[in-house]
């Protein structure tokens, strides 16, 4: 009888822990992998895409302006079984160019442990995991998400992800191959930081395993709380073949990596109407000296800094708030700085126009839920400008 009411009470306490994984689940900050993997059809579909306009607004001068489909993005899912899915992103960027943005194969253990394996967003801070459009103001995403934590930045890996209740946690914590740091030439600079490394699961090599991961607290409505790591080396093809007891094939081949120790913290918070969001980026980058001296070209070293730092605060409010409509109008202010010279070592001179401020305010119309009409200015300087560029964007996007 008493391992019976056992039993019982044993049954009873899983469902209340499952409905409360549910419940909790459905209280994230959602993108659209998320809602695939949420869903129960076996073929599950969705997608976001995004139309710009921008235009320079330059005094005393006639700029053309651009307009572009920036992106258009469809998702196919298919669950296997309640345990066992497959997520994938096909993305059609500037209407010429394709990528798979995603492609990852996941299995549920239990309610708190998933395994999750092949090409899968890096969990470094807001943007890079939830980046469609109606999830941000702005028609731009935040310059500090291309140039410091280079969006959409996906790597091939493999590790676990869940959550951990009742402490309200998400947590994911993969193995994954770096970035494409030297392949004949370099890849990472002052000028572009990481960003022309991404290796996106094409053909990606791997010359030594990376860690990412990321904790995100969600135990108070409203509020995300997230902090997230990423610690590793560039990859480089210099290795592919070396014999292990060639000290000078090792040595140029180790000169030709940049050790890498990225820290994220991030949070949002919705209260009413008030929406606030900030993130914070540091990257410290070892190795660069000898880098930077490998690398360089014609008797120049390149010009990698040996910390990268971004940052952005960001305020609005539905102004709609009160009335009765499903519409929601957000007027918004962000303020970005970010450096990918933050320091250098000392064989190298810190270039101020690395070193930039943006502020960015307009207004964010939704609607209906999926589908936005966007507006901002963007005004950003350098360290070398004497006043701010001024460029005026307009868009409209969808995610469904």
């Amino acid at each position: 009888m008493k391992k019976t009411v056992l039993f019982l009470l044993l049954g009873i306490a899983c469902n209340l822990i499952q409905a409360q994984v549910s419940d909790s689940i459905s209280s994230f900050y959602t993108n659209s992998a998320d809602n695939l993997l949420l869903k129960d059809n076996k073929l599950v579909v969705g997608g976001y895409g995004e139309v710009h306009y921008n235009q320079p607004l330059q005094s005393g001068v006639h700029s053309n302006g651009l307009l572009d489909v920036h992106r258009v993005v469809m998702l196919l899912g298919y669950n296997f079984s309640k345990k066992t899915q497959f997520v994938s992103e096909l993305e059609f960027e500037h209407v010429k160019e394709v990528y798979v943005e995603q492609a990852f194969l996941q299995h549920k253990l239990n309610s708190f442990i998933n395994l999750r394996g092949g090409l899968m967003l890096i969990p470094m801070g807001i943007i890079n995991e939830y980046h469609e459009p109606t999830t941000f103001n702005g028609v731009e995403r935040p310059l500090v998400d291309k140039y410091i934590a280079p969006t959409t930045w996906r790597e091939i890996g493999a590790g676990i992800t869940g959550n951990i209740l009742p402490a309200s946690l998400k947590y994911q914590l993969y193995i994954v191959n770096g970035f494409n740091g030297y392949d004949g030439e370099a890849k990472v600079s002052g000028k572009n930081g990481l960003r022309k490394g991404r290796q996106k699961g094409a053909e990606a090599y791997v010359s030594s395993p990376n860690f990412s991961g990321k904790v995100e607290y969600y135990g108070i409505r409203g509020l995300n709380v997230g902090l997230s790591a990423y610690f590793g080396k560039t990859q480089s093809a210099l290795y592919d073949g070396v014999q292990k007891d060639d000290e000078n094939a090792v040595a140029m081949a180790d000169s030709s990596v940049v050790g890498i120790s990225m820290l994220g913290a991030d949070a949002r918070y919705k209260l009413g109407g008030l929406q606030l969001r900030g993130q914070l980026y540091y990257s410290s980058l070892s190795n660069t000296k000898e880098y930077n001296a490998f690398t360089g070209i014609d008797g120049e070293l390149n010009d990698v800094g040996s910390s990268m730092i971004g940052y952005y605060a960001e305020i609005g409010y539905d102004v709609l708030r009160s009335a009765k409509t499903s519409k929601q109008l957000v007027p918004f202010i962000r303020y970005e700085f970010f450096d990918t010279q933050n320091s250098v070592d000392d064989t190298i001179e810190k270039n101020l126009a690395y070193e930039k401020n943006a502020i960015t305010t307009g207004l964010t119309l939704t609607l209906t839920k999926g589908a936005v009409a966007k507006a901002d200015v963007q005004f950003v300087k350098s360290g070398v400008d004497d006043e701010y560029s001024k460029t005026l964007n307009l868009g409209v996007g969808v995610m469904f």
